[in-house]
């Protein structure tokens, strides 16, 4: 696909992103393995335990560190040839810049498409697999809270919730419906309620009907019910952030769910296309890391392009995080909250582009 030249720029740019990666990943193991150690210790986990859960955790270390690799690899690569006058000489001999960076910039391309793949595929299940480790195997806890494709299950003593959606800022379960069992596991009454709010006096529900199974039944209509839940807010936004890990076809079958029953679903909407948007975060870090090593290439040594390549980095994840916060509340457009920051660092790169041209 490539000449002579395009292999040996591929070769040169494969070289620093292996090294760039596999050294993110190996500070990312030791990092979290160093803080989950003690808690995993005083669990009682067995060492294949530990060593299983790090092992399935590496498709997620692997879509939250392979952009920040592309965007050193593409300055330490394009850095490197240009102090070396490589560039140089490849521009004397007719070539264009555009024609020397193609084969950089197709390997951001397949890179994106490796963690789309990876974020569709590989870790919605992974993920599944290291939540059972860490909190069934390790911490021998019983999950009594589910967070489903369509619903919120849980079991408190005698009475089983469940919920279509809820909100983490105001701390609120929409949709709810609160099953009470008698000791044989036979329905006592039912409730329904728009909405159940945790407050200070832990749940209560709002706009309740309930209906009897014993006796004569019947419907009663009430304005608030307190029921004996033993459900945490803090679960419930634990589940909330894991519906990041879910593939884009279940959170948009979860999404359109919602819509369907009439609750908002901007949140998974937001959430959904991220699941695309992100992974071509990697070919976004070419595009703005290219203008900007030939920019500095010529002065800059290794440490200023690793600094760069950190700064460049967390300015994009900072940004990213910032839109996407806007379009889960509501604020923006999930479309836009999930492909912003994107477009920002995209044409930022284009303008960086046409300066190099000019000089």
């Amino acid at each position: 696909m490539f000449g002579i030249v395009g292999r040996y720029l591929a070769g040169t740019w494969l070289r620093l992103f292996l090294l760039c990666q596999g050294g993110f990943l190996a500070v990312y193991l030791i990092l979290d393995f160093m803080e989950k150690l003690g808690r995993f210790s005083k669990a009682g986990a067995s060492l294949s335990a530990i060593l299983q859960f790090f092992l399935f955790k590496i498709p997620e270390m692997l879509g939250q560190t392979m952009p920040f690799a592309v965007l050193m690899a593409t300055l330490l690569a394009l850095g490197m040839l240009s102090r070396s006058s490589e560039l140089t000489a490849l521009r004397s001999c007719g070539l264009s810049i555009p024609r020397i960076v193609l084969p950089i910039l197709m390997l951001g391309l397949l890179g994106s498409l490796v963690l789309l793949v990876n974020s569709e595929f590989v870790v919605p299940k992974s993920y599944q697999q290291m939540e059972h480790i860490e909190k069934v195997v390790i911490k021998k806890q019983s999950v009594n809270t589910f967070f489903r494709l369509n619903n919120i299950w849980f079991r408190s003593n005698n009475l089983i919730l469940q919920a279509k959606v809820f909100e983490p800022l105001t701390r609120t379960l929409k949709g709810v419906t609160v099953w009470e069992l008698s000791a044989d596991m036979q329905p006592v009454r039912r409730m329904d309620a728009e909405q159940a709010l945790y407050g200070s006096g832990g749940w209560e529900l709002l706009q309740v009907r309930t209906r009897s199974f014993a006796g004569q039944g019947g419907v009663v209509a009430s304005a608030r019910l307190s029921v004996p839940l033993t459900l945490k807010v803090d679960d419930l936004r634990i589940l909330d952030n894991n519906a990041d890990n879910f593939s884009f076809r279940k959170l948009r079958e979860y999404a359109v769910s919602l819509e369907k029953g009439g609750y908002p679903a901007g949140r998974y909407r937001t959430m959904m296309h991220a699941k695309l948007a992100l992974p071509f975060g990697a070919f976004v870090m070419v595009v703005l890391g290219i203008p900007f090593a030939l920019k500095t290439g010529r002065t800059s040594g290794v440490a200023m392009g690793v600094g760069a390549g950190v700064a460049i980095g967390f300015a994009y994840f900072i940004i990213n995080a910032a839109v996407q916060s806007y379009g889960r509340s509501g604020v923006l457009p999930p479309f836009v909250a999930a492909w912003g920051a994107n477009l920002i660092f995209v044409l930022t790169g284009i303008w960086l582009s046409m300066t190099v041209k000019q000089q």
